[in-house]
């Protein structure tokens, strides 16, 4: 039985020129304060972790309680504009995530999630996409668009301001901002 792909497309404006806004994505540790935290995502992979093509990036997280190891490879590394992550291990048997950027007027940018994924194991993988996968990827993703602005925002504010040579202010793993180290 060949394999049944999904999509799921959103898009968001967000304030900040695309520079800066991919600038918060290529700080792989910022995935754990824009993901659920029922989903006790964290990056296991030591960090400073240097971002490009071929960077693979170990995760650790539960999906509806039961833990579950993900490992990311970067497909496509082509700032401030694009990066492609892929499941290379972990719970679906497709995870290919195309994130873009582009400038949206004067320090705006539109950013494009694309995700195309597929459960596997065939119609019972089928079945539980329909009553619990899609539903779920879903709603990672409306999380995401709910918290992404104010911490993007203490983001780009942080680094214009160590730019400036001000403390650098640093997202927490919780998403809170706190003082630099």
């Amino acid at each position: 039985m060949p394999l049944r792909t999904h999509v799921l497309h959103r898009e968001q404006r967000l304030d900040g020129a695309p520079e800066e806004v991919f600038g918060f994505f290529a700080d792989a540790k910022n995935l754990e304060a824009i993901t659920p935290p029922l989903l006790r995502f964290s990056v296991i992979t030591p960090g400073p972790i240097a971002m490009r093509f071929g960077t693979l990036i170990e995760y650790r997280l539960r999906v509806r309680g039961a833990p579950v190891s993900w490992l990311t490879s970067i497909q496509a590394w082509e700032p401030p504009h694009r990066f492609v992550d892929m499941q290379v291990q972990g719970p679906y048997a497709l995870w290919h995530h195309t994130h873009t950027f582009a400038a949206d007027g004067p320090q705006h940018t539109r950013m494009t999630d694309t995700v195309r994924y597929a459960v596997g194991f065939g119609p019972l993988g089928e079945l539980a996409h329909r009553l619990v996968v899609r539903r779920d990827v879903e709603r990672i993703f409306a999380h995401r668009a709910r918290v992404l602005g104010p911490l993007l925002a203490a983001d780009i504010a942080a680094r214009r301001g160590a730019q400036k040579g001000a403390p650098a202010r640093e997202p927490s793993s919780t998403g809170a901002v706190s003082q630099g180290r």
